[in-house]
């Protein structure tokens, strides 16, 4: 099934259970309807259409993240690879960036997500007023967090190495607010008050990463 919404289409997939309700979630590639086994395509439409504005937001949003993993991103910039045996190492000239095979980008990624993350974690560090411990630090893949706090035994944070794609004040918020989890573990409102007294901008810079 498919369906025109606003002059694009859209792939509609259907999941038929005993549910009371009908439920609908945004992918990359489609519409997907997870509904009673005797509710039908018309019903479906017009639910779907029903919620029209919210669909066409969040699948730009997921074409916006498929971007992210296709194209190369440093610190908040796009660049165009190019591929080039004659270059030695990674050179960025402009919005290109010249390197001999794309492993060089990912290991150029790794490197530079290890040093720039500890160099702003302790700069965010020092910024605090408060009697906080200094956490070791680590990178890693994570599929629904940017961070990752733990305060029990060797303090640590944990920061996602997908942070290496944005800018410095994404980074950085990121590591302001596991900071912030060793004064106050949950999203309180005091948690909260932290946050901002380090990180004025942070609803801003939520609403760039709500959209990874």
């Amino acid at each position: 099934m498919s369906i025109d919404l606003d002059g694009k289409t859209y792939n509609v997939f259907i999941t038929r259970k005993n549910n009371k309700n009908m439920y609908l979630r945004v992918k990359s590639d489609g519409i997907y309807i997870t509904c009673h086994y005797l509710v039908p395509k018309s019903l479906i439409t017009s639910f779907i259409k029903s919620n029209k504005e919210t669909i066409i937001k969040e699948y730009n949003r997921q074409q916006r993240k498929e971007e992210k993993k296709i194209e190369f991103y440093y610190l908040g910039n796009r660049y165009d690879v190019i591929i080039s045996n004659t270059v030695t190492k990674i050179e960025f000239y402009g919005d290109k960036i010249f390197v001999k095979n794309k492993t060089y980008l990912n290991t150029f990624l790794k490197n530079e997500a290890e040093r720039i993350f500890n160099e702003r974690v302790k700069i965010c560090y020092n910024l605090f007023e408060e009697n906080i411990p200094y956490p070791k630090v680590m990178i890693g893949k994570m599929t629904r967090k940017w961070g990752y706090n733990r305060k029990g035994g060797e303090p640590l944070i944990k920061l996602n190495f997908e942070l290496i794609k944005y800018s410095i004040n994404e980074i950085d918020y990121v590591i302001i607010h596991e900071l912030c989890h060793f004064l106050e573990f949950n999203h309180s409102r005091n948690f909260w008050k932290y946050v901002k007294k380090y990180c004025p901008n942070y609803k801003d810079i939520q609403r760039v990463l709500k959209e990874e």
